[in-house]
C-alpha cells in the first residue's frame, strides 16, 4: 500500500503531546489534539452562564495547555499562525474523530493500565490500517500491546520524540515483534524527510538507546564529581563545548530537564537492569538526594544547581556549593589543560590531548570516556546490533557533536584498551577482535561513511545515507581548493560547493577570497555553485573584529576598500553566469544573510535564523543588504499600493534588527523571496536537494539576471516616514538618541537619499550610498562603543 499522512491525532496535550502536535502542524498537516474534559465549571465560566456540557468548558483543559505551549520559548511553531492547523477536543466527546486520522499518537501519562484502557477505546474508532504509536520513554512496547487486535499490533510501535520535539533531532522508533516491516520503513522515511528527524530503530529495551547511554553518562559525571571534588561550575566547564557537548553541559542541562525527571529515569534503570555490569552507576548520589528533598529541581522550582536572583535591579545567577549546600556567586573556572587544547580547532583532534597526561583533569577525562567506551561496547547487541545507531541516537537526542564510537576512533581504538584495563574498564570481546585486525569503528570509502558491522565482520554504508551528499564524507577526497577560512569541494556532475570553516563561520578576507575563487571555478570549469556548510551555523556575519580594528586605527580608506570588495563579491554572486544556490541553516546573520539575498535561489533549512542585524553594532548593512531591500521594495510595489506601508515593513526588518525564528518567518521579514526560495525540513537532505535543484535549473536552461539600473526609490516620501517614526519612538523611550540617528541614516539609504520625488536609480548608486554611510558610522564614537561591547562582552550595547 502507498501510505499517505494527511491528518494526525495526538492524544494527550501535556508538555510533549502539545509540542508534538505543534511540530506536525509545522509541516502542514491537520492535527486533532485531545485531552481530558473539564468536570466542573470555573468562576469565569459561571459568570458567562455556561453549562458543564458547553464545548468551551469541556475543552478548557486542552485549549489552555495548547495556548500555554504556543507561548513557550523557544517557540514550538515555525509561525504562530500555524496553530490554526490544530483542532482541539476531549477524550469523552471527540475520540470518535480519530476515524478520519491516518496516524494516532498517544502521549498520555506513563501508566500502563491507563494507556491500555485508552487503547481499547482507540480500537473502537480508528480506521483499519491507520498508524498508532506511543511516545512512551519507558514502558515496554510488548506490554502495551496486550489484548490488542492483529491490525492494531501490525500498525503499532513506539515513536519516542525528544523534548523539545521541534528542535531535538532524534526520533526513536521502537517496533514490537508484531509491527509490520512496511510500518517501520514508512516511519523511518517519513520521520527523516517530513519531520526532519534522525530516525533510529531501537530494540524494546529499558530507556531504549539515547536515554540509556545519555543518562548513564550524566550519572557517571555525578559520581566523578564526588571522586574528584570538582565544583558545579568546574564540571560544566569540563563537559560543555570543549568536548563537543551543548553549552548547558551537565548541570545546566539537569536544571532545564528537571532533576526529578532525570532521577526517575535513573531509578527505573537501576531497578530494571539488575544484570547490567554498571547498574550501580545509576545509583543516586547523596547530594542529589538532598536536592530532591529540598525540592531544588531546577528551572521548574526556580533553583537547582543554579539559581537566578535579582540584585540591584539586575539578574544574577548563583551556583550551588555542594559542600555547604548554599548558593554562592559563580566562580570563574580556568583549567590549564583546557586552555592548552582551545587552540586545537577540530574536535576529533582535541580528545587525544585531553586524555594525555597525569593531571586531575586528564584523569577525569580518562575515567569519563574510557568508562563510557566500555559501557557502550557491552550494550551491543543488547540495545543495538549496529554501533552507528548508538552514536546517532546520542548525538541527535543529547546534542553531542560526536558519538562514543566516533570519539573512540579519534582517540585510537587499539591504544586505549591497555589504559582501559589499567583503570578497571573492560571492553566487550568483539572490540578486541576488531582491534587485532587493525580495524576502526568507521571508515570513509568513495565519499560514503561506513561502519564496522560485527555480524558480517566487514564495513557497511550507514543505511539511509547511500544517496545523500554529506560534506563531512567528501571533504578529505573531493576538496579542489582551500585556504584557512573555506574550502571548495567537488560534489560531482559539474557542481561545486563553497564551505566556510572560520569561527562561527564569520566572513573575513579568506571567505571573500573563497567566494571569488568559487565563482571563477564554477564559470570556467564547472556548471553551478552551492554555498553550504555543516557547522553549527551558516554564518554569524562579517568579522566585526576586523572592522573595529580598522575604525579604531582610522584606516577609513582601507575600510572603504574592504566594504567595496565585499559588495563586488556579492555582485559577482548575483550576476554569475552559472546558478548560485545558498543553503543556510542556524544563524544566518549580517553578511551571511546578504550572501543569501544575492544568490539565485535559497534552499533554507527550516531552522534558519536569518537577519540583517548591523544596527545593533552601530552600522547599516553594507554588503548589498540595504540595496537589495530597496531593490525588492521596488519590484514588489504595485501601482495601487500604499508605498509608504511597504517601505515601512522593509525598513523595520533592518531598523529593528529582526531575526527570523524560522525560515518560514524569513519570508515575512523580506529576507527570503516568495515563489523563488524554498524551505526543507530535513537538514540531512538539504545539500542533496540543493544539488538536484541546481541540476534542474541547468536542465531548464539557466540565464543569469540582467544588471539592475531602474530601482525606484521613494526619496523624501520615505524619509518623512522615517523621521516621524524615529521621533515617536524616541519620545516614547523605545529607542535612544543614537538609535534615532542610526535609523535616519538607514532611512536615507533605503530611500535613495534626500530626493524630492520618487526616482529611478542604479544598483551602483545605492551600493555607493550604503558603503559611504557604513564608513561614516564607523567614525562615530558610539558605534565603536557598540562594537567593543560585542567583541569584549558578547553583548549588544544600547547607548
Amino acid at each position: 500500500m502507498t501510505r499517505k499522512i494527511r491528518k494526525v491525532a495526538v492524544l494527550g496535550a501535556g508538555v510533549m503531546g502539545a509540542q508534538i502536535a505543534c511540530h506536525f502542524a509545522n509541516i502542514g498537516l491537520e492535527v486533532l489534539l485531545l485531552d481530558m474534559p473539564a468536570k466542573e465549571l470555573n468562576e469565569s465560566e459561571k459568570q458567562m452562564g455556561l453549562t458543564i456540557n458547553h464545548p468551551k468548558v469541556r475543552n478548557r483543559m486542552v485549549n489552555q495547555l495548547l495556548a500555554k505551549m504556543v507561548k513557550n520559548k523557544p517557540a514550538p511553531l515555525y509561525l504562530q499562525s500555524y496553530v490554526s492547523r490544530i483542532h482541539t477536543g476531549n477524550f469523552e466527546d471527540d475520540l470518535h474523530r480519530i476515524k478520519d486520522c491516518d496516524w494516532v499518537i498517544e502521549a498520555i501519562i506513563e501508566n500502563l493500565s491507563i494507556k491500555q484502557s485508552l487503547y481499547s477505546k482507540i480500537e473502537e474508532h480508528r480506521k483499519p490500517g491507520s498508524l498508532i504509536s506511543t511516545n512512551t520513554s519507558g514502558i515496554p512496547i510488548q506490554l502495551l500491546l496486550q489484548g490488542r487486535s492483529e491490525d492494531f499490533a501490525e500498525n503499532f510501535c513506539g515513536t519516542h520524540f525528544f523534548n523539545p520535539p521541534r528542535y531535538l533531532k532524534l526520533l526513536e522508533v521502537i517496533p514490537s515483534d508484531k509491527t509490520s516491516r512496511e510500518v517501520i520503513e514508512f516511519l523511518s522515511d517519513f520521520g527523516e524527510r517530513f519531520l526532519g528527524k534522525s530516525v533510529v530503530i531501537c530494540k524494546d529495551t529499558p530507556a531504549f538507546i539515547a536515554n540509556r547511554i545519555g543518562v548513564y553518562s550524566m550519572m557517571s559525571v555525578f559520581h566523578l564529581l564526588d571522586e574528584f571534588e570538582f565544583t558545579v561550575e568546574e564540571i560544566d566547564q569540563l563537559t560543555g563545548p570543549i568536548i563537543g557537548r551543548p553549552k548547558s553541559a551537565t548541570f545546566r542541562t539537569c536544571d532545564v530537564v528537571g532533576l526529578d525527571t532525570l532521577v526517575l529515569v535513573a531509578q527505573n534503570l537501576q531497578k530494571t537492569l539488575a544484570q547490567d555490569e554498571k547498574a550501580d552507576t545509576f545509583r543516586i548520589p547523596s547530594y542529589i538526594q538532598k536536592m530532591l528533598e529540598n525540592q531544588w529541581l531546577g528551572t521548574k522550582s526556580e533553583q537547582g544547581f543554579y539559581k537566578k536572583i535579582k540584585a540591584d535591579g539586575k539578574s544574577e545567577i548563583l551556583s550551588l556549593d555542594l559542600n555547604k549546600f548554599e548558593y554562592q556567586n559563580r566562580q570563574r573556572v580556568k583549567f590549564a589543560e583546557l586552555e592548552a587544547v582551545k587552540v586545537i580547532p577540530h574536535l576529533h583532534k582535541r580528545f587525544k590531548a585531553l586524555l594525555k597526561g597525569k593531571g586531575k583533569v586528564n584523569l577525569f577525562y580518562q575515567k569519563l570516556f574510557l568508562g563510557l567506551f566500555a559501557y557502550v561496547s557491552n550494550r551491543i547487541p543488547e540495545i543495538s546490533d549496529e554501533i552507528y545507531k548508538i552514536d546517532e541516537a546520542i548525538c541527535s537526542g543529547f546534542a553531542w557533536e560526536m558519538g562514543p564510537f566516533e570519539i573512540w576512533d579519534a582517540i585510537g581504538l587499539k591504544n586505549t584498551l591497555p589504559l582501559m584495563e589499567e583503570l578497571g574498564y573492560k571492553a566487550a570481546d568483539w572490540v578486541y577482535k576488531i582491534a587485532d585486525q587493525d580495524f576502526n569503528f568507521y571508515q570513509l570509502n568513495k565519499g560514503k561513511k561506513q561502519f564496522f558491522d560485527i555480524a558480517t565482520n566487514d564495513y557497511r554504508v550507514i543505511p539511509g545515507t547511500e544517496n545523500l551528499i554529506l560534506l563531512n564524507n567528501l571533504r578529505s577526497s573531493n576538496t579542489i581548493w582551500h585556504n584557512e577560512g573555506c574550502s571548495i569541494i567537488n560534489l560531482g556532475d559539474g557542481i561545486i560547493n563553497l564551505e566556510f570553516h572560520t569561527k562561527m563561520n564569520t566572513i573575513g578576507s579568506e571567505i571573500i577570497q573563497g567566494i571569488n575563487k568559487s565563482i571563477e571555478l564554477a564559470e570556467t570549469d564547472y556548471k553551478a555553485l552551492i554555498i553550504s556548510n555543516e557547522g553549527e551555523n551558516f554564518s554569524a556575519g562579517a568579522n566585526i573584529g576586523l572592522v573595529f580594528m580598522l575604525a579604531v586605527e582610522q584606516e577609513f580608506e582601507e575600510l572603504d576598500m574592504v566594504v567595496r570588495t565585499f559588495q563586488n563579491s556579492m555582485l559577482k554572486l548575483k550576476y554569475a553566469s552559472v546558478p548560485v544556490i545558498a543553503a543556510p541553516h542556524g544563524m544566518t546573520l549580517g553578511g551571511g544573510c546578504e550572501l543569501c539575498m544575492h544568490s539565485d535561489k535559497v534552499i533554507a533549512h527550516a531552522e534558519t535564523y536569518m537577519g540583517l542585524v548591523e544596527l545593533g553594532v552601530g552600522v547599516i548593512p553594507a554588503g548589498g543588504g540595504t540595496k537589495e531591500f530597496a531593490y525588492r521594495l521596488s519590484k514588489e510595489m504595485a501601482p495601487d499600493d500604499i508605498r509608504t506601508n511597504r517601505f515601512r515593513d522593509k525598513f523595520l526588518s533592518i531598523g529593528q534588527a529582526k531575526v527570523s525564528t524560522s525560515a518560514y518567518e524569513a519570508f515575512n521579514l523580506g529576507y527570503l523571496r516568495k515563489h523563488v526560495d524554498e524551505v526543507i525540513i530535513s537538514k540531512k537532505h538539504q545539500l542533496t536537494y540543493a544539488k538536484q535543484t541546481a541540476l534542474l535549473m541547468l536542465e531548464k536552461g539557466y540565464t543569469p539576471p540582467l544588471r539592475t539600473t531602474n530601482i525606484t526609490v521613494l526619496g523624501n516620501e520615505g524619509l518623512a516616514l522615517v523621521y516621524s517614526g524615529a521621533d515617536g519612538m524616541e519620545v516614547g523611550n523605545y529607542i535612544s538618541e543614537y538609535d534615532k540617528y542610526l535609523s535616519i541614516e538607514l532611512g536615507k539609504v533605503l530611500s535613495g537619499g534626500e530626493l524630492s520625488i520618487p526616482t529611478k536609480v542604479s544598483e551602483n548608486y545605492l551600493l555607493n550610498l550604503e558603503r559611504m554611510t557604513f564608513v561614516k558610522l564607523c567614525q562615530q564614537k558610539k558605534t565603536l562603543e557598540r562594537m567593543q561591547s560585542l567583541l569584549q562582552k558578547g553583548k549588544i550595547l544600547r547607548n
